[in-house]
C-alpha cells in the first residue's frame, strides 16, 4: 500500500516536472509570447514620430525614472513615449501636449518632455 502511494506521488510529481518543462520549451505562456512577438516587431520598425514632433498622447500609467523622476507613460500607434515634466496633478487618461526629445539605442521607446496638458 505504502508502495502504490510513493508510486502515485512519483507520478503526479513527474507530470508536473514535465508540464512545467513543455511550457519554458513551448516559451511560455501564450500572453508571454504574444509579447516577445510585439516586442521584436517594434524592435524592427521605424517610430511613428521624429525627435522635435509635438503630440498629443494620453496617459497610460507613472512609471519612476532612474533619476528618481516619475515619468507618465504614453503610447502613439504602440510606441511607448516616456514622458517627463508632467505636472503633479496629471492623472492615468489625462491627455498632453508633448515634444519628442531622443529616442533609446534601439529606436523601441522615445522620451518627451510635457509642453502642456490637453
Amino acid at each position: 500500500m505504502l508502495g502504490q502511494v510513493a508510486l502515485a506521488g512519483g507520478v503526479v510529481l513527474a507530470l508536473v516536472i514535465a508540464s512545467v518543462l513543455f511550457k519554458r520549451i513551448r516559451g511560455g505562456s501564450a500572453d508571454q509570447r504574444r509579447s516577445r512577438k510585439r516586442h521584436r516587431e517594434a524592435q524592427e520598425r521605424e517610430p511613428p514620430i521624429d525627435i522635435g514632433d509635438v503630440e498629443e498622447v494620453a496617459i497610460r500609467e507613472f512609471t519612476d525614472h532612474h533619476s528618481g523622476e516619475r515619468r507618465a507613460v504614453g503610447k502613439i500607434e504602440g510606441f511607448v513615449v516616456f514622458v517627463e515634466d508632467i505636472p503633479d496633478h496629471c492623472e492615468p487618461t489625462d491627455v498632453l501636449r508633448i515634444k519628442v526629445l531622443s529616442f533609446n539605442r534601439g529606436q523601441t521607446s522615445a522620451t518627451a518632455t510635457c509642453l502642456e496638458t490637453v
